[in-house]
């Protein structure tokens, strides 16, 4: 099975490079790999809740779609066993639009003769990440107020699957 790459090749934030060909077939990234994101939207939808628990980013990154996943799982499995399946409402904010790409080099003998280096180098895409910048609410958690505790922990839970600082903020919706 291929190893993921170390995340901190692609923690910065930068424009994404756009190739340019005199062929219009080869200006554009092929063969996206499939998002691992299952859901955006766990627990009850139709339900009102009067508080809203929001997850906030604290630096600017890239994450990866499998940490999202990951963090995901952490707190619908958390809200879940704490406040019931229609307890809450978990809403995922980060979408992972950025196509991240690596340009494998071969090893072993004769792998000098086989390759160009990084001549005419794009790479392969690998995966999909979010662009998150300072201030961005990555995860919602919609709950009664006896759920708030609940919820921040869950959130947590959430932000330890991240290569970031987060914190937990607490709004009340206007009715």
């Amino acid at each position: 099975m291929a190893k993921l790459r170390e995340a901190k090749a692609y923690r910065r934030i930068t424009r994404a490079y756009t190739r340019r060909s005199k062929y219009r077939s080869k200006s554009y990234i092929r063969g996206v790999p499939g998002n691992k994101i299952i859901m955006y939207h766990m627990g009850n939808k139709s339900g009102a809740y009067p508080y809203e628990v929001n997850l906030v980013a604290k630096r600017a990154v890239n994450l990866r779609h499998n940490a999202i996943e990951a963090s995901r799982i952490a707190a619908t499995k958390y809200m879940t066993k704490v406040l019931g399946k229609l307890g809450y409402h978990l809403k995922l904010r980060a979408f992972p639009h950025h196509i991240m790409r690596e340009n494998p080099l071969a090893t072993g003998a004769g792998a000098d003769r086989m390759q160009q280096g990084m001549r005419h180098s794009f790479g392969k895409p690998i995966g999909a990440a979010c662009q998150v910048k300072l201030g961005k609410i990555l995860m919602s958690a919609y709950v009664e107020e006896k759920g708030i505790p609940a919820a921040k922990e869950a959130l947590r839970k959430a932000a330890s699957k991240y290569p970031i600082a987060c914190k937990v903020e607490i709004n009340k919706i206007a009715a």
